[in-house]
């Protein structure tokens, strides 16, 4: 039994069942014993592998995004940069390096990187290096002024709540013991919840909701409607709302079970981005997409800028850049089940990779 899964059974043991979002944040963000307290879960020798670590490209073209939503922005003289979950720092040292010769970009840039993990904060600061930069735990206390967010693979790691159909009634779904370890019950019945109004449901179906992610959308959301902006939002999920579990864990670059070894395995869900764009919508800002991954690195011109990698490449590099770009953007990798969601104030212009689904 890990360290963290102790403290769950004393927990459980002394107060009973708790929900599914309860253990996920708790193995997730146990500020003792949580997975992303004490390391670096990115890399070969991680658990998993994150878009920014697969190839510079992607940092790269999320930067000539940010310059290009700068301009349609006005080209404020000062533009808080934020990043939601940065990891290693990689996506957003790319991003500099591939703007550092843009007249008057990196000037205005204030730059704000929201991040709870200590371990990962002294990641992030050796990869910015003299860049002057902030760290905050909560977006909430980021500055206010012209802005400019990026999330990828962020929402994905938020608390989620599972609800299961039981005798025409939705029962909210629980964590328990069961022996040495744990296992799901099913929790009280919520009697007629507002999301559930035209659903009919099968008897045993799970439903998922993330009502974290949706209100940091919906702040992120009032905050572009009260200034100038834009939002870029990369995380794997689906479209249009549906049945079934996605909660996954990942440890060793494999899945395994999420109530296995809390602290041990990052535990993550798919994003609802139907969800996620009518709370954004709702808190007055305009949204663009979701568009798969695929499709929204092809507009920014990923294969433009792969070219030019492999002509400047060694031979035994252009292999593997490549092989990136097929990770990236191909349907059977993350080209699909990746979506990009982006938005933006009410008078901004659709921003670049958007052009065509502003909403």
């Amino acid at each position: 039994m890990t360290p963290l899964g102790k403290k769950l059974r004393e927990r459980i043991a002394r107060c009973g069942p708790i929900s599914v979002a309860e253990f996920m944040a708790a193995a997730n963000g146990d500020p003792q014993f949580g997975y992303y307290a004490r390391r670096d879960p990115l890399g070969r020798e991680g658990d998993f592998v994150t878009a920014p670590e697969i190839g510079q490209v992607f940092g790269e073209l999320i930067g000539a995004w940010c310059v290009d939503t700068w301009h349609k922005m006005g080209s404020p003289g000062r533009a808080v940069l934020v990043e939601l979950g940065p990891g290693r720092g990689t996506l957003m040292a790319d991003l500099l390096r591939a703007t550092k010769g843009v007249s008057g970009f990196r000037e205005a840039l204030d730059i704000h990187l929201v991040e709870t993990s200590p371990a990962l904060v002294r990641l992030q600061g050796a990869a910015l290096g003299e860049t002057p930069a902030s760290w905050h735990r909560t977006f909430s206390t980021v500055p206010d002024g012209p802005l400019l967010l990026i999330a990828n693979e962020f929402f994905d790691a938020l608390p989620v709540e599972q609800y299961v159909a039981r005798g025409g009634l939705w029962h909210r779904r629980a964590v328990d013991l069961d022996g040495a370890g744990f296992r799901f019950v099913d929790g009280p019945s919520v009697p007629d919840p507002p999301w559930a109004v035209g659903i009919c449901a099968e008897e045993g179906e799970i439903r998922e909701r993330n009502p974290e992610t949706l209100a940091a959308l919906r702040e992120i959301a009032r905050r572009l409607a009260a200034s100038r902006g834009a939002a870029l939002i990369v995380d794997y999920g689906y479209a249009s709302p549906g049945p079934g579990e996605t909660l996954q864990a990942v440890a060793g670059h494999r899945y395994a079970d999420p109530l296995a070894a809390p602290g041990e395995a990052d535990l993550s869900a798919h994003v609802d981005f139907a969800a996620c764009a009518t709370a954004a919508r709702a808190a007055g800002a305009i949204v663009c997409g979701p568009e798969t991954q695929g499709r929204f690195l092809d507009r920014l011109g990923i294969a433009v800028r792969t070219d030019r990698l492999i002509e400047a490449a060694a031979p035994e590099q252009r292999v593997s850049i490549r092989a990136a770009r097929r990770r990236l953007t191909g349907g059977e990798a993350m080209g699909e089940l990746f979506k990009a969601l982006a938005l933006t104030d009410p008078g901004m212009p659709a921003p670049a990779g958007f052009e065509s689904s502003r909403r």
